[in-house]
């Protein structure tokens, strides 16, 4: 399956890209979080195909019945799990708090609360799929993989643990972008997961 992720920086070429054909192999949108919610409508409306996301640290927390908080054409994904196709895919959004009244941001301790909330689906798509998750979608990055030692670019801890314990083909994020060794260093493998900062975005063709 052919995935265009985007993350974090509007980029008014994939508009051109996007109207003389270059992404009609595309299959699937992935929104690793902060970007406006009108520029990810337009890509769906130029693409006609699904749009999964997270919300990052700049997006507003989802209300329902409030069109502002949530992208029209698109799912948000956080702390959820879907089968599209033959993938099995879930989403984490938010980042690490650095400020008191940060929107979607979270400890460390509430993040790992958020994660461990996905178990029981986790667990389910083992029992009946054989794996837990293929594609795994956040904001942040996982703690000590392309993220800083800054405090608002931190990444969380709970991510590591979800790579371990669900194992997924790939775990795509964002946030990270304005360090030149996370620009340089796009792409980590651990173990059989491929780690990938999708700033500003990336055509990635994934299989099981």
């Amino acid at each position: 399956m052919k995935i265009l992720a985007v993350s974090d920086e509007v980029v008014e070429r994939l508009y051109s890209l996007c109207q003389n054909g270059h992404f009609n192999d595309v299959e699937l949108i992935i929104g690793c979080g902060d970007l406006p919610y009108p520029y990810l409508e337009n890509i769906v409306t130029f693409l006609n195909v699904p749009l999964l996301y997270v919300p990052g640290n700049h997006d507003p927390v989802h209300r329902e019945g409030d069109a502002k908080t949530f992208v029209e054409g698109g799912s948000n994904l956080d702390r959820k799990l879907i089968r599209l196709k033959t993938f099995l895919i879930g989403g984490l959004g938010g980042c690490i708090q650095y400020r008191p009244d940060g929107t979607n941001q979270y400890t460390q301790t509430d993040a790992y609360l958020r994660a461990f909330s996905m178990l029981p689906h986790l667990l389910l798509n083992r029992i009946h799929y054989g794996r837990s998750i293929d594609i795994l979608i956040t904001h942040s990055p996982p703690f000590g993989i392309h993220d800083d030692d800054t405090r608002a670019h931190q990444g969380l801890k709970a991510i590591n643990w979800l790579i371990r314990v669900a194992k997924p083909r790939y775990h795509l994020h964002g946030h990270t972008h304005f360090y030149r060794r996370n620009l340089v260093e796009s792409e980590t493998v651990r173990k059989d997961t491929r780690i990938i900062n999708v700033h500003p975005y990336k055509v990635l063709d994934v299989h099981h």
